[in-house]
């Protein structure tokens, strides 16, 4: 299952047209698309309003996601954070509530910023988040999984999230298969996730744009992208992402971003597959490959 992401990595909910922005929305709606992915982070809030405004008047409401991130001055009041930035993400979105809303920081033992301590979360995000969902602004809530595995696994076990946003891409199926030597080690957290009855939301999963195969960028997207997840740049993600080639050549794909489409719906612990365009043609083009279904896991393994 594939779902839009209106991020600024691609860029198109952010910096499009409005006339491209409410076609996106639609194609993605008309192609089965019914799970939209935003944050209060994504273009200050202009992501938010975007989407709020090209799904305005529609008939049928698909299912919407929002993210609150605290900030170094917000620190010393994790739960106000929350509720404040909830409050103005539902009015840029124009609507009383959401169906996830999620946390946006890493989520680590040391807390380091960005990060968060397991015992933050637990203590005074949880709480914040429960309040808010008693009072009827969003059903379910969630995490952006990034920081070390063990606090991750430690917050899944026992924060009650129902959802959980993970990197997974070729270049580090490490939050299910196990870790290549180039880039950082995820530690399963997606099997455990997934084995926990928590829905994950597969993101970066073509790394950024990197498993296009170029360094190449849209005028709409961010001029750089820094990895998450992935090698020590974009620079070295593309080089990365070559090494696929072969496969195409094979004729198992006819390029790299159908390539890395088809392998991440392979996994079976992954509910959503987060994409984000800069293009309703690159959102075509996702589409069309997802539906030509799983490559063989054996493809990718040696």
């Amino acid at each position: 299952m594939l779902g839009y992401g209106c991020g600024a990595i691609g860029g198109l909910m952010v910096k499009g047209t409005a006339a491209e922005q409410d076609r996106a929305i639609g194609r993605a709606l008309d192609h089965g698309i019914t799970y939209f992915d935003t944050a209060a982070v994504y273009g200050d809030g202009a992501s938010e309003r975007n989407l709020g405004r090209a799904l305005r008047g529609l008939s049928a409401r698909p299912v919407i996601g929002t993210k609150v991130r605290v900030f170094t001055a917000q620190r010393g009041d994790i739960a106000g954070r929350i509720t404040a930035s909830l409050e103005e993400s539902l009015a840029r979105l124009g609507t009383d509530s959401v169906d996830i809303f999620q946390l946006h920081n890493p989520i680590t033992l040391a807390g380091q910023e960005p990060a968060l301590t397991p015992e933050q979360i637990l203590n005074e995000a949880v709480p914040a988040l429960e309040r808010a969902r008693a009072a009827g602004k969003f059903r379910f809530f969630g995490i952006t999984g990034l920081g070390d595995a063990a606090a991750l696994r430690h917050v899944l076990d026992v924060g009650g999230f129902a959802t959980a946003q993970i990197p997974y891409n070729l270049l580090n199926p490490s939050g299910i298969a196990p870790a290549r030597p180039d880039a950082p080690d995820l530690g399963g957290i997606i099997r455990h996730a997934a084995a926990r009855d928590v829905g994950v939301m597969a993101i970066r999963i073509l790394a950024g744009g990197a498993l296009s195969g170029t360094a190449a960028r849209s005028p709409l997207g961010v001029a750089k992208v820094e990895p998450i997840a992935s090698g020590a740049s974009y620079a070295a993600d593309v080089a990365a992402a070559q090494r696929f080639r072969p496969l195409i050549a094979a004729g198992h794909a006819a390029d790299l971003v159908e390539l890395a489409l088809r392998f991440v719906i392979g996994a079976p612990e992954i509910a959503t597959n987060i994409i984000g365009t800069s293009s309703l043609e690159e959102l075509d083009h996702a589409v069309a490959a997802v539906a030509k279904g799983a490559l063989p896991a054996a493809l990718f393994q040696g």
